[in-house]
């Protein structure tokens, strides 16, 4: 956690990683009775780019700049969503382990999301669309009217997504070493 913030603040990094559009956004939580307020937000356009491994590039260089400048606590990305092609799914893993290393490369804990959960985090029902969960997340964060794409408004979702989780502690706190520390911390809790 960074020193200048007050102990229950959190800061969370949502990624929507691509490889022609990634979404970036930086929430900012002061507990769980608060309303979230935006930090930052933005994506990396990287369609006029031929060369895969520069796209990969680019991702990696934006993550670590937003990471070095905000300094957020935690790190939300989304995971990889299986499609008919293959070739696509293995682009989008690229990306986003490229800044899934960029959150380690500082230390920072990740944690994943699949698609339908950050919907149903949303909007209450998995099978939303991309408008419906921007829509919904104006009305549950302060956002502004210039977010320039839904790429932007999904990496504030997966965000939020992360921000609602229970159980889900600040970084470095309530990690448990093994099973049995987890069973003994969580008596009645089923796997």
């Amino acid at each position: 956690m960074n020193a200048d913030r007050a102990p229950a603040e959190r800061w969370i990094m949502g990624v929507d990683p691509g490889t022609s559009v990634m979404g970036y956004a930086i929430l900012r939580s002061a507990g769980r009775s608060a309303r979230p307020s935006l930090v930052i937000s933005g994506v990396v356009d990287m369609r006029r780019l031929d060369d895969p491994y520069l796209k990969l590039q680019h991702v990696f260089r934006r993550a670590l700049q937003v990471i070095d400048e905000y300094h957020p606590d935690e790190l939300a990305i989304e995971s990889q969503f299986i499609g008919k092609n293959i070739q696509s799914t293995l682009k989008l893993g690229r990306a986003q382990g490229v800044a899934i290393a960029a959150a380690l490369q500082r230390d920072i804990p990740v944690f994943e999301y699949a698609p339908r959960k950050v919907k149903m985090s949303v909007t209450g029902t998995g099978t939303a669309s991309k408008e419906q969960v921007a829509t919904m997340l104006g009305k549950l964060v302060e956002l502004p009217d210039t977010l320039s794409t839904l790429d932007e408004t999904d990496a504030i979702a997966i965000a939020y997504c992360h921000l609602l989780q229970a159980g889900v502690p600040a970084a470095g706190e309530g990690k448990c070493k093994s099973w049995a520390e987890f069973v003994k911390r969580n008596p009645g809790k089923t796997v």
